[in-house]
C-alpha cells in the first residue's frame, strides 16, 4: 500500500505536467483552482488515479477534495480500505506444467476436408504421391 507522501508526491508530480510547472512550484496545500485547474484537467486527473492506483473514483473527486493534501488523504483512506490479494500458496500447481496440445493418439482418426482419412508414413511433401 503506497503512503500518503508517495500518493501526495505522485498527485504533486501529475499536476505539475497539467499545469506545465515545475512539482516544487506546486503548494500541496492550496486550492487546485488557485492553479487555474479546470474541469478538463480534473477528469484527466481522475482518470490518471483510477489507472495508477485502481480505483473508480468520481469524477468531481478534485472538487470534494480541492487540495493535493486532501486527495491524497482521500486516496490513502481508499488505497488502505482495499482487501489484501489472496496470497499465493507455495505448494499449488501452476498451469505452467501442462501440456500445449492433447495427445494426438487418444484422438480417433478423423477424415480430412475431402472426406478420405488422413495419409500416413509421409515425411514430407515431397514424399506424397503424384
Amino acid at each position: 500500500m503506497p503512503s500518503e507522501t508517495l500518493i501526495r508526491d505522485w498527485l504533486t508530480q501529475r499536476v505539475a505536467e497539467y499545469l506545465e510547472r515545475s512539482p516544487a512550484d506546486i503548494d500541496p496545500s492550496a486550492m487546485l483552482a488557485e492553479y487555474g485547474m479546470d474541469s478538463v484537467y480534473a477528469m484527466s486527473l481522475c482518470g490518471d488515479i483510477e489507472a495508477e492506483y485502481d480505483l473508480d473514483v468520481e469524477p468531481t473527486l478534485a472538487w470534494t477534495h480541492p487540495t493535493i493534501d486532501a486527495l491524497a488523504a482521500h486516496l490513502t483512506e481508499r488505497v488502505g480500505d482495499r482487501p489484501a490479494p489472496d496470497p499465493v500458496l507455495p505448494d499449488q500447481p501452476t498451469p505452467t506444467g501442462l501440456p500445449a496440445f492433447p495427445d494426438q493418439s487418444a484422438l480417433p482418426d478423423r477424415p480430412t476436408p475431402t472426406g478420405l482419412p488422413a495419409p500416413t508414413g509421409f515425411s514430407a511433401p515431397t514424399d506424397l504421391p503424384a
